[in-house]
């Protein structure tokens, strides 16, 4: 065993943990990083630590194989399985642990990762998303005896999932089965109770103090302003402060001794920006993430001769130790996962990171020796940060974990023993996409194509197009592009998907990392479809008749048959999901601007009106038939078109109208909706409104008012309700025959016979005056109005009223010529009050109409006065 070892402090926590997991076989290790929880605890489970005061190379030591055990006899109860959730770590872990005990890995220490499978006698480190496969392949794991749940403060997806498998199994299966979740912060209590078991009670919990020394906060914000980061965007002028930052960082500590800069950043992107600024600097300038090829990962994992500056993602929060670092620059800037699940679409966003995240990139710098943490942004804006990560599962596309749920026996994930449980909306636009797959029954339990699907080992999208494809285009070529689409190419490689894979194809030896993964992962995806195959029909693979593209298309159309975009009229394409994309600026596809594309990658910015397509093969439409099948449809559409109905037969692939011809023969319900939706949207003057009617409508509304119940409403909302029935009276097909409908008796026809014979009462259409006239009355306003010359209601004290007497009649009475000259609805007091003043104005204009001095004593007339003779 190294020397190192026995400096890390966790080996001083190691007797509580055997104690621990002897008295209740679960515990919550809480080490910071730095401590050794990584490597030396498994190790110290698999009884793979010499006693104190041994060496490696003491023959009683575990180099001659030789065991040391803990209290409970830790070494005899099976192999310790390591769950790392990144490739990236359980690599570095497996090296470390193997070099701790003088290996290599696959002797005692062993590493399967997607692609590598190297098993070791006493420990193994593998990925969450490869332990999920095993335990739905083997659930009682009976060669395990330790799982270590690693970086499980984390909150990856696929760790909490496996935790919660890992609990329905030692609950039902394996009560043995020893449980460790390490996380590197000391908010244990989630964990500590989710460990407890079926007593309530929680899981002991073990704590590692910090060998940290003090880091020093330097406040380096931007001198002015900078944009936030939008979408995966982030702002060219911090990108260049952050260089800045390192530089200044490299000039204020350039003493001797190890003083490595640890540089974090969002994403491969930003790295690669920031390490194009970094030119000339005294240090050797290293770029670490998931895609960074191994040499590159040993470098940086190991101490070295030179000054180094390692630019990294959140990777190097707490999944890695870089030795050798006292100084960390902070970007303050983290990527979360956003899916919108309405359109299918999911993306990585650029976010502030966390004050939890800041505090664990800050311990960086005081690994070994005191150090320094230069955060670019202000101290004011640091209270302000969230104070820790939101977990995946409330964020990400929930389908794979659907999928594991669902054969893991619990659909709806209810019984599983999740930190969190999946929102609702998610959960039910991935059941809608597995049963969309076939993957799932209509009642929701997994399907034989479902597991098949889950066997594969990527997600279901993918597993999907590796199958169907390999019976269109061959398993070779599903194999390739599919593992181009697990992981993507660089975005140098621009947004045509096929011409990458030309380009993959024609290298020969791998000529970079990306082009070495994509290889080991299509030769992995072949060995998976020949094991799921057989209730597949891989197909051989096609001569050369077959375009690239129509062979990629056909695969990348069947991972996402509701991308499949057609070019619209005027500019962008439309998604057979309806929504609207473009190509980005610069695309080596916008030239010839095909008329189809299978978009294999596309994301929406906050606030755009499209999505934006990142990747994607142009194909015909026989392809887009092919891969969209289920979303092909012939429907009969009647709607109100441009003034009209329109009858047309169309043809679509989700969103996308294919073609159409007329329909002669539609449906009349169908010509009646499209009708009522005519009259909904232009307004009900469509139809015929004679005086009769209009006055007729007009009484029953004072009637609905004055009444309620049961007279009819007769507003716009209510006659649409029974334009259906007008129109089948009148036989309406068209805009045209709307004119026939004869409104005034549709109305009528809607009084129940009691109104029917109570309306003259009610709401008399006229009011005989003294005169003998009998004038209309008008019920246009919110008031009933009388409009009668002023003579002809001489002797008249008072107006009827109205609906049985609830409603005063409004009089205005007119002048001789007809105009207004006074309102009133008390006649008795007008005759008293007002009559003097209106007489007074109009008799020397109408001097031959009477104009008696007691109106309310005198006949009413419609003549005027006798010429004198």
């Amino acid at each position: 065993m190294r020397s190192t070892a026995a400096a890390l402090p966790v080996r001083h926590a190691l007797p509580a943990l055997h104690a621990a997991l002897a008295e209740r076989g679960a515990a919550v290790l809480a080490a910071p990083p730095g401590t050794g929880k990584t490597t030396l605890v498994p190790l110290a489970l698999a009884g793979l630590l010499p006693p104190r005061g041994h060496t490696a190379a003491d023959p009683d030591g575990p180099v001659n194989g030789r065991a040391d055990r803990g209290p409970d006899g830790s070494g005899d109860g099976g192999k310790v399985l390591v769950l790392e959730p990144r490739r990236l770590a359980a690599r570095a872990a497996a090296r470390r642990m193997a070099w701790l005990l003088g290996e290599r890995v696959g002797a005692r220490v062993g590493l399967t990762v997607r692609g590598e499978h190297r098993p070791g006698s006493r420990v193994e480190v593998v990925t969450t998303g490869v332990v999920l496969q095993r335990l739905q392949n083997d659930p009682e794991l009976a060669d395990v005896g330790t799982v270590i749940l690693d970086e499980c403060h984390e909150r990856h997806l696929d760790a909490d999932t496996a935790l919660a498998f890992l609990l329905d199994v030692r609950e039902t299966l394996r009560p043995g089965l020893r449980l460790v979740a390490a996380s590197a912060t000391a908010d244990t209590g989630p964990w500590a109770r989710l460990l407890g078991g079926p007593d309530a009670r929680p899981a002991p919990v073990v704590e590692t103090d910090a060998a940290l020394h003090p880091v020093q906060a330097v406040w380096a914000p931007p001198e002015r302003p900078v944009a936030p980061p939008h979408g995966t965007r982030v702002d060219p002028a911090l990108l260049a402060h952050v260089a800045a930052t390192v530089r200044r960082a490299l000039a204020e500590h350039a003493g001797p001794g190890p003083n490595d800069v640890l540089c974090f950043l969002p994403g491969v992107g930003e790295i690669a920006r920031v390490a194009g600024m970094l030119g000339g600097v005294p240090a050797d300038v290293l770029q670490v993430h998931g895609r960074a090829p191994a040499a590159v990962q040993d470098a940086v994992l190991a101490p070295g001769e030179r000054r180094r500056v390692v630019l990294a993602t959140s990777v190097a929060e707490s999944s890695l130790t870089v030795p050798g670092v006292r100084i960390v620059v902070d970007s303050g800037l983290a990527r979360e996962p956003r899916t919108d699940h309405a359109r299918g679409l999911g993306a990585l966003t650029t976010v502030r990171a966390s004050r939890a995240a800041a505090e664990q990139r800050a311990g960086r710098a005081g690994r070994e020796a005191p150090g320094v943490v230069y955060r670019c942004w202000s101290e004011a804006e640091h209270q302000r940060l969230p104070p820790r990560p939101r977990p995946e599962i409330e964020l990400a596309d929930l389908t794979g974990f659907a999928l594991q749920a669902a054969c893991w026996g619990d659909p709806d994930a209810a019984r599983l023993a999740l930190p969190d449980k999946p929102p609702a909306a998610a959960m039910d636009a991935a059941r809608s996409t597995l049963l969309a797959l076939g993957a799932l029954s209509p009642g929701g339990r997994v399907t034989g194509r479902g597991r098949r699907l889950a066997r594969v080992g990527v997600h279901p999208r993918l597993a999907r197009a590796l199958l169907d494809g390999s019976a269109e285009v061959g398993a070779r070529t599903a194999a390739q592009v599919v593992a181009l689409l697990s992981e993507p190419p660089p975005r140098a490689a621009g947004d045509d998907l096929t011409a990458a894979w030309r380009s993959l194809r024609r290298n020969g030896p791998p000529a970079d990392a990306h082009a070495a993964r994509w290889r080991d992962e299509a030769r992995r995806l072949e060995s998976a479809l020949s094991a799921v195959a057989h209730s597949s029909k891989p197909a051989a693979e096609p001569g050369a008749g077959a375009s690239d593209d129509a062979r990629a298309g056909t695969v990348v159309a069947l991972a996402f048959p509701e991308r499949v975009a057609r070019a619209r009229a005027g500019s962008g394409y439309l998604m057979a999901s309806g929504t609207g994309a473009v190509l980005a600026d610069g695309s080596a596809l916008a030239a010839a601007r095909p008329e189809w594309l299978a978009v294999a990658s596309a994301d929406r910015p906050a606030g755009a009106a499209s999505a934006r397509i990142r990747q994607a093969v142009v194909i015909g439409e026989d392809v887009a038939r092919l891969a969209a099948a289920p979303l092909l449809a012939r429907t009969e559409e009647v709607a109100w078109r441009n003034g009209d109905v329109a009858a047309r037969q169309v043809e679509t692939l989700g969103a996308i109208e294919l073609n159409e011809r007329p329909l002669p023969a539609a449906d009349p319900s169908l010509v009646r909706a499209a009708l009522r939706d005519g009259l909904r949207a232009e307004g009900l003057g469509l139809l015929t409104w004679t005086r009769a009617a209009t006055a007729l409508r007009e009484r029953l509304a004072f009637c609905r008012d004055a009444l309620g119940d049961p007279w009819p409403a007769v507003d716009d909302g209510a006659l649409l309700d029974h334009v259906p029935a007008w129109l089948d009276a009148a036989g309406a097909r068209r805009r045209a025959d709307l004119r026939r409908v004869d409104v005034a008796a549709a109305l009528r026809g809607l009084l129940p016979w009691e109104c029917a014979a109570r309306l003259d009462e009610m709401a008399p259409e006229r009011v005989e005056v003294p005169s003998g006239s009998k004038v209309r009355v008008d019920y246009s306003g919110d008031r009933p109005v009388l409009a009668v010359k002023l003579q002809e209601l001489f002797g008249w004290d008072a107006a009827p009223r109205l609906a049985g007497g609830r409603v005063p009649l409004v009089v205005h009475l007119l002048s001789p010529a007809g105009r207004p000259a006074a309102v009133t609805a008390d006649l008795a007091s007008f005759w008293r009050e007002g009559y003097r003043a209106v007489r007074a104005d109009l008799r020397g204009r109408y001097p031959r109409h009477p104009w008696p001095e007691d109106p309310a004593r005198s006949p009413a007339t419609r003549r005027l006065n006798p010429r004198r003779p």
